[in-house]
């Protein structure tokens, strides 16, 4: 806990500079720095590490017949993002803030989810891996937990069941409406605990979905980062929400730092992962940065601009959700399933189009950027 010395050596001493590591943009910064260099130098070690034990990814015999050549790459890469995010969090993060506290055990829990579905797969060599209900209880009962944090902690008094909604001036809704109705009894969790619980579960399957492609989640979870951290910032400040006249939600700039570990260790896994990938982050990663963004969106109350911020995750989730409802639906009209897209995920139906990987997943980063600007200028369409 780096930042707790260095705040108590500036106060005892007050040595010249050392305030400067009170600024949450710094230790932001600093968090981004840390974990970019912590992926950077344990990347290598564990490669060869996986590659000395034989983890390596199998390939589904019905993904397209490209992705063949990548049986055998190195997976469980989460473990490297994990740890870039965790340690310097825990050198730059302010440990009496309950976001801190938060975002630790989302990042740990949904770890070991993740963590335990990989091994099972490539260690244990069951293709299935964690069975879907087992995988889905782990992800149902951190949304409660961290629903239950949300509305019973102190330091969400005033505001817990609030969120913002966009493109309303002044735009907020309760979940606990239920209050206009039933008078005396405390049913708000009735509704928000369960949102909660939908959203964390239903972007850490998102981002899941769209760990296909060498590059693909983590370049875009690290777009969507920046717009989260931005989005912690301003709302963590009286002066920039007054400005832009949203929710004012004291210690939510905590959150920043946080995400610029999030965003560094996303980075520097991409050195590795970036086509041709030396590594994939398997479901070690990919579960746990998705819950992170659903319950980073929530602690800021933005969790409305989700399907915004994070379009290609929700048209990702989309075209699995459509393809396989459209296909069950005609082989029960026809007799056969159809198709509407080549193949689902949506990255895999434009790769049979004839796109190359790298384009593909240059074109979602690109498109991720447009909507990330869009999420932040929301801010001001009120």
């Amino acid at each position: 806990m780096l930042y707790e010395l260095l705040a108590w050596l500036e106060r005892t001493y007050a040595p010249p500079g050392f305030g400067v590591f009170g600024y949450i943009s710094v230790r932001a910064g600093l968090a981004a720095l840390s974990a970019l260099a912590i992926a950077l130098l344990l990347g290598n070690p564990l490669i060869e590490a996986l590659r000395r034990r034989q983890i390596g990814e199998r390939i589904r015999d019905l993904g397209p017949a490209s992705h063949q050549h990548k049986a055998g790459t190195p997976t469980m890469g989460g473990l490297l993002i994990l740890v870039a995010i965790l340690i310097p969090l825990l050198l730059w993060g302010d440990w009496s803030s309950i976001y801190t506290w938060t975002m630790a055990l989302v990042t740990v829990w949904m770890g070991l989810v993740g963590f335990l579905d990989d091994y099972i797969k490539v260690v244990k060599g069951n293709k299935a891996g964690l069975r879907k209900r087992t995988k889905l209880i782990g992800q149902l009962s951190l949304g409660v937990l961290v629903g239950m944090i949300l509305y019973i902690h102190p330091a969400f008094e005033g505001f817990r069941t609030v969120t913002t909604v966009p493109f309303v001036k002044q735009g907020e809704l309760d979940y606990n409406f239920l209050r206009h109705w039933i008078q005396g009894v405390d049913l708000g969790w009735l509704i928000y605990i369960p949102v909660v619980t939908f959203i964390i579960t239903a972007v850490s399957n998102a981002v899941n979905l769209t760990d296909g492609l060498d590059g693909l989640a983590a370049g875009t979870t690290a777009i969507v980062g920046i717009a989260l951290a931005i989005l912690a910032y301003v709302s963590g400040r009286v002066d920039f929400s007054r400005y832009l006249d949203i929710l004012y939600l004291p210690g939510a700039g905590e959150l920043s730092i946080y995400v610029g570990a999030m965003v560094g260790a996303c980075l520097g896994f991409l050195w590795y992962n970036a086509y041709p990938a030396q590594v994939f982050m398997g479901d070690t990663g990919s579960l746990t940065l998705g819950a992170a963004i659903g319950t980073i969106a929530i602690l800021v109350r933005k969790e409305l601009l989700l399907p915004i911020l994070c379009g290609i995750f929700f048209l990702e989730t989309l075209s699995v959700i459509i393809q396989t409802t459209y296909f069950k639906y005609t082989r029960r009209r026809y007799g056969h399933g159809r198709r509407i897209f080549r193949m689902a995920p949506l990255h895999h139906h434009f790769e049979l189009k004839g796109w190359h990987e790298a384009k593909v997943v240059v074109r979602f980063w690109i498109i991720t950027v447009v909507l990330a600007i869009f999420t932040i200028i929301t801010l001001k369409l009120r």
